[in-house]
């Protein structure tokens, strides 16, 4: 048995030392959404524990759904969209940043949108009420980034059949969103979106600000 169990303890380890980080957070996604989308169904009551409500936080409660929000999303279009999004994005910055920069720009990136979602309930408040799920806020984060990092990397949205830029494909599926959510009376986060836009964006530029040389031959390498 004592055999067995080491062989055993050699394929998890080896299996979670393969895994990039980047793949981690993925599964970690897949995940939460099995086990927060048994909570909720068996209490509705549980989306208060899980997702983000400006009302909830600017009252002080359920301050944890910063991160758990990052980690749930509202339905399996929702969750498959966002993990082939983040699948090429978030394993190209892993490899330019490194795992333990990516760590912490990608849990940034989506706190940051958490909070800018829930401080756009003063301009809109009839987000006040409104729930927030899903790794969208934090995936924004990462395309602000590669806008500036690698604006002329070519890109494939979904449903449109031609290579864009980088630089333009940032900005436009913002804007794109935000007219889907206008025109369809869609519930999609934009603020959030933006928020981790901004972030990504920071980031960005602070990096190209002290690595000129090295940000210049990232952006060379991809364009």
């Amino acid at each position: 048995m004592v055999g067995v169990y080491s062989i055993h303890s050699k394929k998890r380890n080896l299996f979670f030392s393969n895994l990039s980080l980047n793949g981690l957070f993925i599964l970690i996604n897949v995940l939460s959404f099995i086990l927060f989308s048994i909570l909720i169904y068996s209490n509705a009551n549980f989306l208060d524990f899980i997702a983000i409500k400006p009302g909830n936080i600017l009252h002080g409660k359920y301050i944890w759904t910063f991160l758990t929000s990052m980690f749930m999303h509202a339905g399996f279009f929702h969750l498959f969209v966002n993990m082939l999004s983040l699948f090429f994005v978030g394993g190209l910055i892993e490899k330019i940043l490194g795992a333990k920069r990516y760590l912490y720009f990608y849990l940034i990136s989506g706190l940051f949108a958490g909070l800018f979602f829930v401080l756009s309930s003063f301009i809109f408040p009839a987000s006040i009420e409104m729930y927030a799920v899903g790794a969208s806020g934090a995936l924004f984060g990462l395309i602000g980034f590669l806008m500036l990092i690698t604006p002329n990397l070519s890109v494939y949205i979904m449903f449109i059949p031609i290579p864009i830029k980088m630089k333009y494909a940032a900005p436009g599926m913002l804007v794109v969103l935000w007219l889907i959510s206008i025109a369809g009376n869609v519930p999609i986060g934009n603020t959030a979106h933006l928020g981790g836009l901004i972030a990504g964006l920071c980031y960005g530029f602070y990096l190209r600000k002290k690595y000129k040389r090295k940000t210049r031959l990232i952006s060379e390498h991809f364009s």
